[in-house]
């Protein structure tokens, strides 16, 4: 299964994964000139398009993307909320997995400050692999296994969070929020941790905070607990 990250943070996310017979993207939170430059004028090779949820740097090009006749799966909530009518985007439901060409895409619940946020369970019938797609939330309440893939964020240091309010640089409201809707880097440890890791590949760390992140020190720390291939989106 091949990855290719397009944008990731809080200026726009866009991942597309091809296991060699669909192209899937993930998230649509840029202009969609700028999605089509990134995709080298190929966007008719897209199949289809996971939303997580409905904030801007997620689903900014929804609508352009609908409007091109191209299918987009998300909570039928976001997709209300996003002001789609019902029959431009398909319904994503937890624990209900939707057949889109060689993937079976299975949504899960994610806990952000949104209507409805969803993450993924994808697996390829082509390749036989499972990637796991998760941005954008607090925390993850369950456990999978026969993982092959991580696609996870990694917004905040909570001890360069602490430091950043001290100097007043973040207020305490946006501290606050961040701990209630983003994943931060002890959160992605204790995940990993509580998950069995013995057919990943590859890890990919999401959504960095611009403010609060440090990726050599989140790529060396998760390596090292993980043994594994990381690499910072």
């Amino acid at each position: 299964m091949k990855i290719k990250v397009i944008a990731s943070g809080s200026s726009g996310n866009c991942y597309v994964i091809d296991d060699g017979k669909t192209k899937l993207m993930i998230e649509a939170g840029l202009p969609i000139n700028k999605i089509k430059k990134a995709l080298n004028y190929k966007l008719h090779e897209i199949d289809a398009v996971l939303i997580s949820h409905e904030h801007n740097d997620h689903a900014m090009a929804v609508k352009d993307l609908t409007a091109l006749g191209i299918d987009v799966y998300m909570s039928f909530v976001t997709g209300l909320y996003l002001g789609l009518h019902p029959n431009e985007f398909y319904e994503a439901q937890e624990k209900f997995t939707n057949y889109i060409g060689s993937f079976n895409v299975t949504p899960f619940k994610t806990i952000h400050d949104c209507k409805d946020p969803l993450g993924f369970i994808v697996y390829s019938k082509v390749t036989k692999e499972t990637l796991l797609f998760a941005t954008d939330t607090a925390y993850i309440p369950y456990m999978f296994s026969d993982l092959n893939y991580i696609m996870i964020e990694c917004n905040y240091d909570l001890d360069i969070l602490n430091e950043n309010v001290e100097k007043g640089l973040i207020s305490q409201e946006r501290k606050n929020r961040l701990l209630q809707s983003h994943f931060s880097l002890g959160h992605c440890k204790e995940f990993l941790l509580a998950n069995d890791l013995s057919n990943v590949y590859a890890i990919y760390l999401l959504h960095l905070s611009n403010e609060n992140s440090d990726a050599e020190k989140f790529k060396r720390e998760i390596s090292e607990l993980t043994g594994k291939m990381v690499y910072i989106a």
